[in-house]
Formats: structure tokens, C-alpha cells, sequence
């Protein structure tokens, strides 16, 4: 099970939407930090080189995972205290997370799930650098959305 520690999100309900969406032989868990502009802006010029503030960024801690079987005893050093697979850390710019649920029409909530559920396939080796990536990675992003019953309104 995929383990999610956010206040501002209902982690056990998304954590089983993820049901399915990987295999391991562990429980996985990653970081989500909700954040303002100015934080947002700072980890984005840090890690990316890029002066913009943005929605949401991932900072995943395996390389190399995307669709295979997570073993923890190939990862020992990234299990965490309660021995889960520590996947890496998701920050969320809240702001921009409203803005685009009034940009998009859909709720603030839709959209806060979209984003950490869009950095959790991140941290799962998933990206949208070409249009075929791009395609699974909306499929996949959808299908975990629709277990939640969120959907675009």
C-alpha cells in the first residue's frame, strides 16, 4: 500500500486509489508538502534551473522503476522507520492549485488530488516527455482520479 502523509488530503483514500498502479514486496510511502509561491519558486530554480513558480514538483529517490516490481531489499537504503519504500517527496504550490481548479472548472480538491496523484507517477518513474508517455500517463492518472470520484466536472 502506498503510504501519503498530507493533512489537506484524505491519503488512505488516495493511497488505495493507487491500488494496482504498481507491484512491490513492501508498502511504498512518499513525502507530499503543500507550499506557497515563494517556496515553490525557490525548489523549482533550485532543482530545475527554472525562475517559475509552478504547480507541483517531484523529487523522487529510485531511478530506473517505471512498471517494474519494487523490492525493498534492492532498496535498503531508502526503506524509512516503519520499513516502507521511501519513493521521495511531492511539493504542491497550493495557490497555483486553486487557480487552476477555477482555470480548469473543477474543484480544488479534483485538482489537489490530480497534482499529488501526477507526483506520485513522477516518483514511479512515469513522465510526459513524449506524446505516447504523455497518453499512459493521463490514462494512469485518470483511472486512480475515477476511484476517487473525482472527475473533471
Amino acid at each position: 500500500m502506498l503510504k501519503i502523509n498530507c493533512e489537506q488530503l484524505d491519503f488512505a483514500a488516495l493511497a488505495e486509489a493507487f491500488e494496482g498502479e504498481y507491484e512491490a514486496d513492501c508498502d511504498i510511502s512518499c513525502e507530499v508538502v503543500i507550499v506557497d509561491e515563494k517556496e515553490i519558486l525557490r525548489l523549482n530554480s533550485q532543482a530545475r534551473k527554472i525562475e517559475k513558480v509552478t504547480d507541483v514538483l517531484s523529487f523522487p529517490t529510485l531511478e530506473g522503476v517505471r512498471g517494474k516490481y519494487l523490492r525493498a531489499e534492492e532498496n535498503l537504503t531508502e526503506l524509512d522507520e516503519d520499513d516502507n519504500l521511501f519513493i521521495g517527496s511531492i511539493a504542491v504550490c497550493e495557490k497555483r492549485a486553486k487557480e487552476q481548479s477555477i482555470e480548469y472548472g473543477h474543484s480544488f480538491e479534483r485538482e489537489l488530488n490530480y497534482l499529488v496523484t501526477h507526483g506520485v507517477f513522477h516518483l514511479l518513474g512515469y513522465d510526459h516527455m513524449t506524446d505516447a508517455d504523455k497518453a499512459e500517463m493521463r490514462v494512469r492518472e485518470e483511472r486512480v482520479l475515477s476511484k476517487l470520484n473525482l472527475s473533471r466536472e
